[in-house]
């Protein structure tokens, strides 16, 4: 790893061969990821330290990042997951009154390799028009590569198909936070990638939260005996988490209220029986609207995945896996990608979007009140 200058070199390269040249940002060398944009002109911090953008290498397509630096409040985890970061304009100056230092400074600490000074715009149309692509980030000596080389190692990198990431981001051993408040019950938190705001607002709800690795077996949480279960978000494919979507059913089958989000929708779509594909470059970013169904309301979401439950979204369906009725509760005002699903003959329900709002709107935030009144009708608790 180099010393960086304001004139070391970087390079961003994409799969189909496209090349953005400009100067090294955070720590250099190399890295390797599935390149995605996301819109937020907020919330730089919160997106980083995400753990579903792991394996992911981030565009921004908002202009001017870093300018409020870094602070102890708004991290989402213990450390940035992304793979590697790309902005046009880098703030020379950090200006905020909780800011503890620069987001520059921050990346190099958590050895984050990332460009600057690339068109950031030019690299969202080519992946809205091509979809999401492997890409790697060369910068410092590893930028002086023959070009060959570099599309030869990103083409080499691994695909996000078929990969699951549960085991890279979850916790190793199981924690617990106490409820707030009045105490409703407790609630298990399978940790796919959980962010530090998700299980705040769990515990306001007056829940006992354990949070338990995703590597927990069946036995293992009726042993735990909560009063309900809760999957977070997370990065990689549904597809290749077959222990997790058993443990769901297995959990649905003991009448286990359940709410699940994001990367928890498309496992819960999974354990009702339906499918799940890869959407061409995914949704990320605070400013995705949705059709609440339920209430007939949209609200504007934050989102991160790239992945989706494979369901019509008009009427009622029967759940190919034998949980009874199913219905599409949300959908996308984009392009009516499934947002939401609620079983309508057991305590199941889950959204595809980011409820906890970190960062984002939050007009979602009721979601956990929901929750909340579910498990208290289910279980018969007073509230």
């Amino acid at each position: 790893m180099t010393t960086v200058t304001p004139t070391t070199p970087a390079v961003l390269v994409l799969e189909d061969g496209s090349r953005f040249v400009g100067r090294a940002y955070g720590a250099t060398g190399r890295t390797l990821g599935e390149a995605v944009f996301a819109t937020g002109m907020t919330g730089y911090q919160e997106t980083l330290t995400d753990p579903s953008y792991a394996g992911q290498v981030v565009v921004m397509t908002a202009p001017h990042i870093g300018n409020t630096g870094v602070n102890d409040e708004d991290p989402e985890s213990s450390r940035i997951w992304v793979a590697g970061f790309v902005v046009r304009d880098a703030s020379r100056v950090v200006s905020n009154y909780r800011a503890r230092g620069s987001l520059d400074d921050q990346l190099v600490d958590d050895g984050i390799v990332g460009i600057r000074g690339v068109d950031t715009r030019a690299i969202t149309r080519r992946l809205r028009d091509t979809g999401s692509m492997k890409a790697g980030i060369f910068s410092g000596s590893e930028a002086e590569l023959p070009e060959a080389d570099m599309l030869e190692i990103v083409k080499a990198g691994r695909d996000m198909r078929g990969l699951n990431l549960s085991s890279e981001v979850s916790t190793k051993e199981r924690y617990d936070v106490p409820a707030v408040g009045q105490r409703v019950g407790s609630v298990a938190v399978l940790d796919l990638g959980v962010k530090a705001s998700t299980v705040r607002y769990l515990a306001e709800r007056g829940f006992d939260v354990i949070v338990l690795p995703q590597s927990v077996t069946a036995d293992e949480l009726r042993e735990i005996a909560p009063d309900a279960l809760f999957y977070s978000n997370g990065p990689g494919d549904p597809a290749a988490s077959d222990s997790q979507v058993e443990l769901l059913q297995g959990a649905l089958r003991d009448g286990l209220p359940f709410f699940g989000i994001c990367f928890g929708n498309q496992l819960l779509g999974r354990a009702l029986g339906f499918g799940t594909y890869k959407l061409p470059f995914g949704h990320r970013g605070i400013n995705q609207p949705v059709w609440d169904k339920t209430t007939g309301t949209v609200e504007i979401t934050s989102q991160n995945h790239g992945f989706a439950v494979d369901a019509p979204i008009d009427g009622v369906l029967d759940s190919p896996a034998g949980f009874g009725r199913v219905e599409v509760s949300h959908f996308s005002l984009n392009d009516n990608v499934v947002e939401g699903l609620r079983a309508l003959d057991i305590p199941a329900f889950s959204v595809q979007y980011h409820p906890e709002a970190a960062a984002g709107p939050h007009d979602s935030n009721h979601l956990f009140d929901r929750f909340r009144a579910l498990v208290i009708s289910r279980n018969g608790a007073s509230a």
